[in-house]
């Protein structure tokens, strides 16, 4: 495939050695510009190139990995060329303490993440590799069966782009489970008990059903004192995120 990565932080490289050790033709992006990304393109394999060219080379596949900050202020048009037939990736997620600021809609609970970050890309994106380290996706994907594989969500309102986006997690090491549509996503967020718990396929459908799809107001509170819990505890640490 021609994978196309918006982000050259700890997931999209991550993600590039994975799909370039795959035999992937993969090319990467970031805000500062491709002649800053030769340390990358050493690491991972990937071509470094502007994120106008990832998107353009991204024809199979593109992934959007930067601060969810950092959202709005990408290309106007960014898109514009890539096939409606191509998946696009969204990895973010919301850190309003330590990166990001507080986002209304997100506080309130109108939008979960991946709608907030669809409205302003103008395309349907699929939700998925936001809830794992990056080490752990770099490292830790094993062949189908093998005992204790790592499940990963997936959620989309686009079923055959889902569909697409779910084999490529297949083909990475890990179980793909279907976590619904966007406005279900909210069951991978920060603050919830599956973020980074690299759960087994069994366990994460257990988890997802007993969560119902509807967020309600109380478990949108309880899972943003626990986000924002994490976040003190990682400032207390010393802990910065770009």
């Amino acid at each position: 495939m021609n994978i196309g990565i918006i982000g050259a932080g700890h997931i999209g490289s991550a993600l590039a050695v994975r799909f370039t050790d795959l035999g992937h033709s993969v090319y990467i992006a970031n805000s500062r510009g491709p002649e800053t990304l030769k340390d990358v393109e050493q690491k991972t394999g990937a071509k470094a190139v502007t994120a106008e060219e990832a998107a353009q080379h991204g024809t199979d596949l593109v992934v959007v990995t930067i601060p969810l900050k950092n959202i709005p202020d990408l290309p106007k048009g960014l898109l514009a060329s890539v096939p409606k037939e191509t998946p696009i990736i969204d990895t973010s997620n919301y850190y309003p303490m330590l990166r990001d600021g507080k986002i209304a809609e997100l506080e309130t609970g109108s939008l979960t993440e991946s709608e907030w970050v669809q409205q302003h890309l103008g395309r349907p994106v699929v939700k998925v590799f936001n809830n794992i380290y990056a080490d752990h996706l770099q490292n830790k994907g094993v062949p189908a069966g093998t005992p204790g594989r790592i499940s990963l969500p997936v959620a989309s309102d686009d079923a055959a782009a889902k569909q697409k986006v779910m084999a490529v997690v297949e083909e990475l090491g890990f179980d793909a489970v279907d976590d619904g549509t966007l406005h279900e996503s909210w069951r991978q967020q920060p603050g919830t008990p599956s973020y980074g718990a690299d759960m087994p396929a069994d366990k994460l459908r257990e988890h997802l059903a007993s969560l119902g799809t509807e967020r309600t107001e109380e478990q949108h509170k309880e899972f943003l004192a626990n986000h924002a819990k994490t976040e003190q505890a990682m400032a207390d640490q010393g802990i910065k995120l770009k």
